[in-house]
């Protein structure tokens, strides 16, 4: 017959195997938690490879095709956008803008202008003199 150990544990040895049993379970958890993230980071880099070859085929079939015969075709007749010339500027608070309108600020010689894109989607070109230099400003 088999003697089993009928000894009570200590305070200290049940503290002990307690601590052991919580870090062990505690790291089990760290690790599982870590996998889902393993699995979706596996699920983006297949995803992004999938991308990058279907995006490679397109763009050899695009290679392959042939453009040589078509013509170029002019929608606007020469000059049919007018450049803006003389330019005429208002204060910032006058300007009747958003306080997050697109412009193309300018700068020299302490100068400043601002060139709405609202405005310049119609004229695309603005002739100006900003701190006493010729400019160009294009959109």
């Amino acid at each position: 017959m088999a003697k089993t150990n009928t000894r009570t544990p200590n305070y200290a040895q049940v503290k002990k195997y307690r601590n052991d049993t919580e870090a062990t379970l505690l790291t089990t958890i760290q690790e599982n938690s870590q996998l889902p993230k393993k699995k979706q980071h596996m699920k983006n880099y297949t995803l992004i490879l999938i991308l990058l070859l279907a995006t490679t085929a397109c763009a050899s079939a695009e290679d392959q095709a042939d453009y040589s015969d078509d013509a170029i075709q002019t929608l606007l007749p020469f000059d049919a956008i007018p450049a803006i010339t003389e330019p005429q500027f208002v204060s910032a608070d006058a300007a009747q803008l958003d306080p997050d309108a697109p412009v193309i600020g300018v700068t020299f010689n302490s100068e400043s202008h601002a060139y709405s894109l609202y405005l310049l989607n119609g004229h695309e070109i603005v002739n100006d003199v900003v701190g006493g230099q010729n400019i160009a400003t294009t959109w």
